[in-house]
């Protein structure tokens, strides 16, 4: 996360006003269902639009282990995103081997410590594509 629910807090009471740009780069918010609770759970994490899906990395500074909101929509692909007012359902998935090189360079572009966290763990950092439904 990149400050925690308080920076979710303020994206969904400004439609994204504070929160949507954030430190050079632009910010969505994810909510997934806990894979566990079943709650909902919302994150704030950097985008990049690649035609019309959403990518987001996931990263967790380079952490040896998936950030939790990874692990739930693995279980529960269906989520919902928010880009600044605009809030819509989306299918999350994993891209696949073939167009990951392309949506890694993009995301490296709009954030460049991705590729520093990738060289901090063993995992493969997923990036995520989000699917307006």
């Amino acid at each position: 996360m990149l400050f925690g629910q308080e920076h979710v807090k303020r994206y969904l009471e400004t439609d994204g006003a504070e929160g949507h740009d954030w430190r050079g780069t632009s910010v969505l918010i994810l909510t997934t269902t806990g894979r566990r609770s079943g709650q909902q759970r919302s994150t704030p994490l950097i985008y990049r639009r690649h035609g019309d899906d959403y990518v987001i990395v996931a990263s967790k500074g380079g952490a040896p282990d998936h950030p939790a909101w990874y692990l739930n929509l693995a279980e529960h692909s269906e989520v919902t995103a928010q880009v600044k007012g605009d809030r819509f359902a989306a299918r999350a998935r994993t891209a696949n081997a073939e167009e990951r090189p392309e949506l890694w360079q993009l995301m490296n572009e709009q954030w460049p410590d991705y590729d520093s966290y990738q060289q901090k763990t063993g995992r493969e950092i997923p990036v995520v594509v989000l699917e307006r439904q």
